[in-house]
């Protein structure tokens, strides 16, 4: 029975792999791609133009009929690995990117896996596998079906599985073509953001500061380039040391790079090698006192200057603390430039200047200083501006030949400061409550004869005069000790002050002298003066709150005055004016006034200070101040460890 058996099937082996089998189950095979096909393209999923080969899924794992697999028991199944999903990610704001960068692959892959995106060129891949794979079981027998055809393999088994392999691998490159040509684009689900995004930091430094931190328009790649690895570059280094180190990026060249700790503005050398008939105008670029340099200090054209006049009564004693006069707390930030005179001034002027120096601190230097008689002026400014004024001069005028003490008269200062210039003049006119005449007087006189400028060109000569100094710059400041007196007797004038004025003086300057004189036109013409809202500086007791009180019972009065004016309108703005009542050294008290002032680029034609200023002075102040500071410590670790013990 078994040598029947043998014959019997290997005949029904024969049989299975005969020509007519293979082309039944081929005809079955084709017939079941073609509805796997059909199902696919009524779902959308492949487009009927460009339909795939009638093989099995590239998803799927590859499966052989059952008499082969029982022969290949060494070839396991083939899984063809899909492509990995693409990293699709929108573009994120500088304020977004520190934020996501923690977190940047967990969001991309929750933005490809959104079941509710059906158009998702991901989902319509995964569909057409599922398609294909129903195709690949419907043309492949089922494993009994195998085991019953015999379990003798062919001599042609391995190069039908190369063949399908290879039909495999077609199979897939047209599905994927077949979606790329179809037109259809992977459409994204929206990212939104699991938690809120975090403030953008804002710059806490002021206007003036910023800018001196800009770059260049021009200039731009330098910032990004040193955003990657900053450091510090020596004056030897070479191209290979910088490179390495990383501090030159693809976008910035060795020669176009600048210093990481440095705040000035690069400067390109294709435009130092550049040319211009136009250097020192107005018009060109990098001047040093042209309109990129200014607004690079200034970008809205304003400087800070604080005028001040004080009639100190010739005392030796100073105050020991200037800071309430040079320094007020309304507003907070200092000047750019101080200006001080001084009428009938200490015996010690160098002492003072000294004391003016400690006071401002290392931040401001001593422009000029100038002195007629007991008048003295002294200029200071912050160190960063002195390289944009030029040569300062100064001239005086004696309205009181007789006196051998030149206590009465005027002092003037000017210099150009950048494209504008400037003249502050202090002066000490006649007193006398009765000498209107002789004051104004002292003003046409001083006006005459203060020969300024000197050297420095004037800056619009067109509206000059000869006869009028004032008229020769852009902006003038004159203060001190006019001696205007208040026309009313001792007694009508303290009622005034007993009835809580407060801010409001209008009912004591109707009685004012200057302000009657200035409506007339009589003198100070063209000038302002901001509005008083203080008590009259003159003349109080020494020490004391109280006004004079000896026999002669002055009147009080607004003697010290500080005026303005302008060659432009609205130039110069007024910001506070007041006095300073903590200092009582004298019958005066110090009168100051802030202002606001237009500046306009310059030429560098005109003779420049070259940065000179009172070293010796500099130092000295400093050094004082730090005595003081350490004095001051001292005191307090003193007074901390110092003990008090009481016996009951």
């Amino acid at each position: 029975m078994s040598a029947l058996n043998g014959p019997s099937r290997r005949s029904a082996a024969r049989a299975a792999h005969s020509p007519e089998r293979r082309a039944v189950r081929d005809l079955q095979a084709k017939k079941a791609g073609q509805a796997a096909r059909q199902g696919a393209g009524d779902s959308g999923e492949l487009p009927p133009e460009h339909p795939p080969s009638p093989a099995p899924s590239a998803w799927g794992a590859l499966t052989l009929p059952g008499e082969e697999a029982k022969g290949n028991a060494r070839i396991r199944s083939i899984t063809p690995r899909p492509p990995r999903k693409p990293r699709l990610e929108r573009a994120a704001s500088l304020d977004e990117k520190s934020w996501r960068r923690w977190r940047r692959l967990k969001t991309s892959q929750e933005s490809l896996s959104d079941a509710n995106e059906t158009s998702s060129s991901n989902g319509s891949l995964q569909d057409a596998a599922a398609g294909a794979r129903a195709a690949s079981w419907a043309q492949s027998p089922s494993p009994g079906a195998c085991d019953a055809s015999g379990g003798g393999r062919s001599r042609g088994s391995a190069a039908e599985l190369g063949k399908r392999v290879c039909e495999l691998s077609s199979s897939f490159g047209e599905l994927l073509r077949g979606r790329a040509l179809s037109g259809s684009k992977p459409r994204l689900c929206q990212i939104t953001p699991s938690r809120p995004l975090p403030p953008v930091e804002l710059d806490a430094a002021s206007a003036a500061l910023r800018t001196a931190n800009r770059i260049d328009s021009e200039c731009a790649d330098y910032r990004r380039c040193w955003q990657r690895g900053p450091g510090r570059v020596s004056s030897s280094s070479s191209d290979s040391r910088l490179h390495g180190g990383g501090m030159v990026c693809g976008s910035c060249s060795a020669d176009s790079m600048k210093s990481a700790f440095s705040l000035l503005a690069p400067v390109r050398a294709k435009d130092v090698r550049s040319r211009s008939y136009l250097e020192g105008s107005l018009l060109a670029s990098g001047a040093l006192l042209g309109a990129e340099e200014l607004s690079r200090y200034f970008p809205d054209r304003n400087v800070g200057i604080f005028v001040a006049t004080w009639n100190m009564q010739g005392q030796k004693e100073l105050p020991v603390n200037l800071d309430d006069f040079l320094l007020p707390t309304d507003p907070d930030y200092a000047q750019d430039m101080y200006v001080i005179g001084v009428q009938e001034g200490c015996p010690d002027r160098r002492e003072w200047e000294i004391r003016l120096q400690e006071t401002l601190g290392p931040h401001y230097v001593m422009l000029c200083s100038a002195a007629h008689g007991v008048l003295y002026m002294s200029v200071f400014i912050r160190r960063d501006l002195i390289w944009f004024c030029s040569e300062v001069e100064y001239a005086t005028v004696t309205t009181r030949i007789v006196s051998q003490i030149k206590t009465k008269g005027a002092l003037g200062i000017c210099f150009t400061f950048f494209g504008t210039s400037f003249l502050f003049i202090t002066s000490h006119f006649t007193s006398g409550d009765s000498k209107v005449n002789e004051r104004k007087m002292d003003y046409s006189k001083t006006i005459q004869a203060l020969a300024l400028p000197k050297n420095v060109p004037d800056t619009n000569p067109y509206r000059s005069s000869s006869s009028d100094v004032t008229t020769r710059f852009d902006e003038v400041f004159w203060f001190g000790d006019f001696n205007f007196r208040l026309n009313k007797d001792r007694e009508a004038v303290d009622s005034i002050l007993k009835q809580n004025l407060e801010k409001d003086m209008s009912k004591l300057l109707e009685y004012d002298q200057l302000i009657s004189e200035m409506s007339r036109g009589s003198i100070f013409k063209g000038f302002q003066e901001a509005d008083i809202h203080f008590r009259p500086s003159y003349k109080f007791d020494i020490g004391k709150d109280s006004y004079d009180t000896t026999s002669k019972q002055r009147t009080p009065s607004y003697t010290d005055r500080v005026v303005y004016r302008s060659r432009h309108k609205d130039d110069i703005h007024a910001v506070k004016y007041s006095s300073c009542p903590g200092i009582k050294t004298s019958d005066h008290r110090p009168v100051f006034a802030l202002f606001r002032v237009k500046v306009r680029p310059g030429r560098d034609n005109i003779p420049l200070a070259a940065g000179q200023f009172d070293r010796e002075l500099y130092l000295i102040g400093i050094k004082r101040r730090i005595t003081r500071e350490l004095k001051k410590r001292q005191e307090q670790k003193d007074q901390r460890s110092s003990s008090v013990c009481s016996i009951s």
